[in-house]
């Protein structure tokens, strides 16, 4: 039996051979349970997950970067940016009477003056519409008549109004008091906080058959997919996202299990580019890329371990960025697809192959674990449209994270329906370009109307 390390040799001659086997488990388990306590404490952005404001005082702040000389601002060959010029409601001509030097009168007109805008937010007030129902009695059976509510108006608020309170809500994060209050300071709206809540439902509603839409759209295509924690109630909940070329696909479940997976992608699935979360890997090597972003944390992890783990995860980590590296070339133009599987991932990726069967051997057990379970890292180089990080994910999550952080969550499944559907529309129409407000204002009317909502898939990325 051979002695740990940690028993001095002295205590070990003195213990009884047949006690040995028993007390070396014990040692060997406490000091397999110490190390991995001790990686849980050392966890930072840097080498987890966990997000940079998680980060204690102790974490050593990125290291800055070296100042260029350049002057703050843009840089020469930047494109300017300048106000858009809109067509003028009012045009005032300003002419001088008299010249600035002798005083001389002068008249004329100067064909291409300079221009100048001045915007101007007009004064609002609501547009209020009163309908009169008149109750009229049957001359001959004596029943009172009253006409029905038109539906496209129902409920005390406008089209515009109710889809102006879920923007408020769903894209600028704001709450429902908040939402009552800017709505009564800026338009004269008066609105309660409950009010709101019940616009929100009707825009749920209005908005099921657009969410269903984007999530058979999603259907056989690549995707970043990603979930993060999420409250319904006082339960806990997962806000999922599959976010594809032109559109994004958000819902709420009360649970984190592979069936969720099939509610958010409603078919057969494409190549889903995740972390390395346990409930996607069922899925194939073809149909699955994980993230090298998260891959980089792993192995910055290992060094922090130290010891034999060290060593293996500073190669794995360079060969990492000089893949990034490169693959930053493919997406920038400078380097074709078909010359970077050709000439550049061969080698990387049978370097890294032979350091991941190094580590599987590693006497530390997470990096063997992690080692031992990696594939499916080289996907992204020979399927179109996939890539090699889920970062598009974690993007379109950033935003929910944030409301999640000000709202804690939601109170119902109605409101998570609202959530969802909303997250939806806000993340898609801002991948296309589109005015969000203008598209619900659309569908709001629509669902009023009893018509079909306006198409959120674009028609240049729709399947045909």
């Amino acid at each position: 039996m051979a002695r740990p390390s940690s028993i001095p040799a002295d205590l070990w001659d003195a213990i009884p051979p047949d006690l040995r086997p028993a007390i070396t488990a014990v040692v060997v388990g406490l000091e397999a349970r110490i190390a991995d306590l001790e990686a849980r404490l050392g966890q930072n952005s840097s080498n987890s997950s966990n997000p940079p404001s998680s980060d204690g005082p102790q974490v050593k702040p990125a290291p800055a970067k070296t100042p260029t000389g350049k002057s703050r601002g843009g840089q020469p060959g930047h494109p300017k940016r300048t106000r858009p010029e809109l067509p003028p409601d009012t045009v005032v001509e300003l002419r001088a009477g008299t010249c600035d030097r002798c005083d001389c009168p002068l008249t004329g007109t100067d064909p291409e003056p300079l221009r100048d805008q001045v915007l101007e937010l007009p004064p609002v007030r609501p547009q209020v519409t009163e309908y009169r129902r008149h109750r009229l009695t049957c001359p001959k059976c004596g029943r009172v008549t009253c006409p029905a509510f038109p539906p496209e108006v129902r409920g005390g608020y406008g089209s515009r109004a109710q889809a102006a309170c879920a923007v408020l809500t769903g894209a600028y994060r704001i709450g429902k008091r908040g939402v009552a209050g800017l709505m009564g300071d800026l338009f004269g709206l008066p609105i309660s906080p409950a009010g709101v809540c019940v616009l929100q439902h009707r825009t749920a509603a209005a908005l099921e058959p657009v969410a269903a839409e984007v999530q058979a759209h999603v259907v056989g295509k690549p995707a970043n997919v990603d979930e993060t924690g999420w409250r319904e109630g006082r339960k806990r909940a997962w806000l999922w996202a599959a976010v594809t070329n032109g559109v994004t696909a958000f819902v709420i479940r009360r649970s984190r299990a592979l069936k969720v997976l099939s509610e958010l992608v409603p078919g057969t699935l494409g190549v889903l580019t995740t972390d390395r979360y346990p409930v996607y890997s069922h899925l194939s090597a073809d149909h699955r890329q994980v993230c090298w972003a998260h891959l980089r944390r792993d192995f910055q992890a290992m060094i922090d371990r130290g010891g034999d783990s060290r060593l293996i995860g500073e190669k794995l980590l360079a060969r990492v960025d000089a893949l990034l590296g490169l693959w930053k070339r493919v997406r920038d133009g400078t380097l074709t697809r078909r010359g970077f599987r050709s000439y550049h991932l061969i080698g990387l990726r049978a370097a890294i192959h032979v350091l991941l069967r190094s580590g599987a051997e590693c006497r530390c057990v997470k990096t063997s674990g992690v080692c031992r379970e990696l594939r499916a890292l080289s996907t992204f180089a020979a399927v179109e449209g996939v890539e090699p990080t889920n970062n598009a994910a974690e993007r379109a999550l950033r935003h929910a994270v944030c409301w999640r952080k000000t709202s804690y969550g939601t109170d119902s499944a109605r409101g998570s329906r609202f959530v969802e559907r909303v997250l939806t529309v806000v993340a898609s129409c801002r991948q296309q370009g589109r005015n969000v407000l203008a598209y619900l204002i659309d569908a709001v009317r629509a669902a009023r109307n009893g018509t079909a909502a306006p198409s959120l898939v674009p028609t240049q990325i729709a399947d045909p």
